[in-house]
Parts: C-alpha cells; structure tokens; sequence
C-alpha cells in the first residue's frame, strides 16, 4: 500500500471532463479546486500540484452566457408577458433574480470545461 491522498488521473493523465465541470476540480487529478473563490482559477492545485496560472478562459464563458442566458431570458419574458400579463414590477424583480445567479452558474460551468479543453490539448502538445 503507498501513502497517496491522491488517486491518480485515468490513463492519459487527463480527469474525466464531467467531473472537472460540475464538480470544479483540477483537470489533471480531478480531486484539487479548480476555484479560488466565485470565478477565479486557482494559481495551482493543491492536490497534484499542477500550474493552473496559465490555464485562461479568456471571454469564452461570458460569451456562453450572453447566448445563452439571453436568448431564455427574452423567451422568458415573452412568455410571462403574453400568457400571464403581470405588472411590470414582477418583471423587474423576476428577471434579475434569475438572471444573476445562472450567470454565475454559467460562467464557472463555461471556464472550467475550457480550463479542461486547454490542459487537455496542452498536454497533448507536450508528448504525453
């Protein structure tokens, strides 16, 4: 028996992609924090040790929540405003509330999974 608090990656070296974007863990090892903090990646794992400094996801995950969160949050709208016709301050205490915390969602959802696609393809450019 060997004294690792760590089990290895699968073969390959890579974490499974699934578990590195829900669950916000390192892409090699899947076990340390992907995130220090809300949104901000972690300058390295705690558990494997592997520079996550410059692993940058860039515009990538703001992008994906414009997109995303906008075209739901318009049919939402027109939904709510055609078949249930509120006042309009249920509209400006709905949307918000929606809004806010699925962007958050969205963003850490969308910078993990390209921290993952980059260590990935880095990794492979390194031979191994």
């Amino acid at each position: 028996m060997t004294d690792r608090t760590t089990p290895p990656a699968q073969a390959g070296g890579v974490a499974p992609f699934w578990g590195v974007v829900l669950r916000g863990r390192c892409p090699r090892c899947g076990e340390g924090a992907l995130f220090r903090g809300l949104l901000d990646v972690a300058p390295a794992c705690a558990a494997c040790g592997l520079d996550l400094s410059g692993h940058d996801a860039g515009d990538g995950p703001a992008v994906a929540g414009i997109f995303l969160l906008g075209a739901l949050t318009v049919i939402g709208a027109f939904l709510v405003e055609f078949r249930l016709e509120p006042p309009f301050w249920v509209h400006l205490v709905l949307w918000p509330a929606f809004l806010l915390p699925a962007s958050v969602v969205t963003m850490r959802l969308a910078k993990a999974a390209l921290v993952w696609v980059q260590w990935r393809h880095r990794q492979g450019e390194a031979g191994g």
